[in-house]
């Protein structure tokens, strides 16, 4: 991540629309060229000003949610004064619906996700997926929808995220040779997902990862032999789990996601006959 651009997402309610346009926005430029940043809940004076004071020390864009006026302006009024990129994404649509509806705005923060079961069920997903993410916590394995194992790099934690922004919980669980595999995961075989990647493949994205950090790309994480010792270790730990194994090498995380999609569905299918 050092290095480059920020993105700061600032929003009074928990800043979900200026992420998704933003990265939209970001794919343009290759997508991983910004590191964004959430700061939702804000909704007055001091907040912005914290926000902004971090914002002055680095490149960074602020890109704000706001719903209240005085404190959209003060968004506006304070990222000017320190010759900040910020850009309104609620203010413009809101005057523009004005205009032609001839009625003015709630202006109530977080009113499209009051009431919505299906946003409340997202965020509880998108919560679950980060509590449990990497192995932090195996219980989490006992209450997912699907559990995920795979090696470093291997696309574990993004495709956990896209499947809780569809509402499943996902816990996903590292594999390293050296660690054993926690016991919780063979309470759950019928949850267990596994994925696949070529050695090759795999070890340029280290080596780029490494690179990213400012990390010497000739260490034992980019070394094939290691590479291959622990896919090795992986096979045998799907092969005793008995579980799908989707190979992710040339995927995109939806590709792969859609896929996990399919499994679960399927094994439910099952469950009900």
């Amino acid at each position: 991540m050092a290095g480059r651009p920020l993105v700061f997402i600032v929003s009074d309610s928990v800043g979900e629309t200026a992420e998704l346009v933003t990265r939209a926005a970001a794919a343009q430029f290759d997508g991983g060229r910004v590191e964004i940043r959430r700061f939702p809940m804000v909704d007055n004076p001091a907040d912005i000003d914290e926000v902004v004071e971090q914002a002055r020390h680095q490149p960074t864009l602020i890109v704000y949610t706001l719903i209240v006026p005085e404190i959209r302006e003060h968004m506006r009024r304070r990222a000017a004064e320190l010759g900040i990129p910020a850009v309104d994404i609620m203010g413009p649509m809101l005057d523009g619906l004005r205009q032609v509806t001839g009625v003015e705005p709630h202006l109530r923060p977080g009113l499209v996700h009051r009431l919505d079961e299906d946003y409340f069920l997202r965020v509880e997903a998108v919560e679950f997926a980060v509590k449990y993410d990497d192995g932090k916590d195996p219980r989490g394995c006992l209450k997912a929808d699907a559990v995920i194992l795979g090696v470093s790099r291997s696309s574990k934690t993004p495709v956990s995220m896209y499947l809780a922004h569809r509402k499943v919980k996902v816990a996903n669980i590292p594999l390293v040779p050296e660690v054993p595999l926690p016991e919780e995961v063979y309470q759950v075989p019928h949850k267990v997902v596994g994925l696949w990647v070529d050695p090759h493949k795999l070890l340029q994205i280290r080596e780029e990862r490494l690179r990213t950090i400012g990390l010497r790309a000739d260490a034992n994480y980019a070394n094939l032999d290691r590479i291959m010792q622990e896919l090795q270790y992986a096979e045998e730990v799907y092969r005793r789990l008995g579980c799908p194994v989707i190979d992710v090498t040339n995927k995109a995380v939806e590709e792969t996601a859609v896929r996990v999609l399919e499994i679960i569905h399927h094994r439910r299918a099952q469950a009900r006959e």
